[in-house]
């Protein structure tokens, strides 16, 4: 059999019962079920089936892809990945950062410094459910921080903590040869020294304007919003001659949908309903290195 899809289900409770159920799916819409093989370590568990699908087109993978959403297999997650991506000999990972590569959102460990935590998580929430313009918000948030000593920014930076399998992820396909990119609605300031510490190939979000060693509440320049996400993601792709459908993109807010819509697979991570809806795919566990499955890295 020749497998043009690849199937790959994670979660921290894979049940055979779940796993069969995910195998009649595919049958039913007339998809050959290959070998498998598995995956993952005592966090959660990996099972990769090699598919081939009649209709391989967009069309026909974004349906399958539905049809498995609709199932909803209680502790089954499967990303239905191209072939070609998994396959492919370079690949580019490009992630958000706030809730994404790292566990907080920076704006609100900031805030929380000017005494408006619960305040401004409010506004940031609205925004990550796409209900509110993104660089509107940022601007309406990042104003509450004026006046506050630019010293706050070293005291948040030492209370960011990565996501569990950051850095394993990003190891993952450095090691393989793959680049690594970010790219955030956040502050260049916080985001700085973590991309160092991870050495990242390419990093991007808003910078902070500091003035006589305090916040001024405004950002230079223009503003990271979902728009931006997905040029960055273009010019990183084409900067390492990586073609777009062997791209990976993740984020989990509204700001980042364009950029998942853009990349080979989008992958939904702890996200908002309304990303989950549109994401090619979708990791609801806390451990982001499950996405290096997903990739086949």
């Amino acid at each position: 059999m020749t497998s043009n899809v690849t199937a790959v289900s994670y979660g921290q409770n894979l049940t055979d019962t779940g796993l069969e159920q995910l195998r009649s799916i595919l049958s039913e819409h007339g998809t050959a079920v290959g070998a498998e093989s598995t995956a993952g370590d005592s966090r959660y568990q990996v099972r990769i089936t090699e598919l081939e699908l009649p209709d391989a087109t967009e069309a026909g993978l974004a349906a399958l892809r539905s049809a498995v959403a609709d199932a909803a297999i209680p502790g089954v997650d499967t990303a239905l990945v191209p072939g070609g991506l998994r396959s492919a000999s370079r690949k580019l990972l490009i992630m958000d950062v706030d809730s994404t590569l790292i566990q907080q959102e920076v704006i609100e460990l900031l805030a929380a410094y000017a005494g408006k935590r619960d305040e401004v998580a409010a506004v940031t929430e609205a925004a990550m459910r796409g209900e509110l313009d993104f660089a509107q918000s940022l601007h309406a948030r990042v104003a509450v921080l004026a006046g506050l000593p630019a010293d706050v920014v070293n005291s948040v930076r030492r209370e960011v903590k990565l996501s569990e399998g950051a850095a394993e992820l990003v190891a993952a396909f450095k090691a393989a040869g793959h680049p690594v990119a970010v790219v955030s609605g956040g502050f260049n300031q916080i985001l700085e020294p973590i991309a160092g510490d991870l050495g990242l190939d390419y990093w991007q979000a808003n910078e902070l304007e500091i003035v006589d060693g305090a916040l001024t509440g405004k950002v230079l320049g223009a503003v990271v919003d979902r728009a931006a996400k997905e040029k960055f993601l273009r010019e990183w792709a084409a900067a390492e001659g990586i073609a777009l459908e062997h791209t990976i993109a993740v984020g989990d807010g509204a700001n980042d949908l364009d950029m998942l819509g853009a990349a080979g697979i989008g992958v939904a991570f702890n996200a908002k309903p309304a990303v989950r809806a549109v994401a090619d795919s979708a990791v609801n566990m806390p451990y982001l290195d499950a996405v290096r499955h997903i990739a086949g890295v």
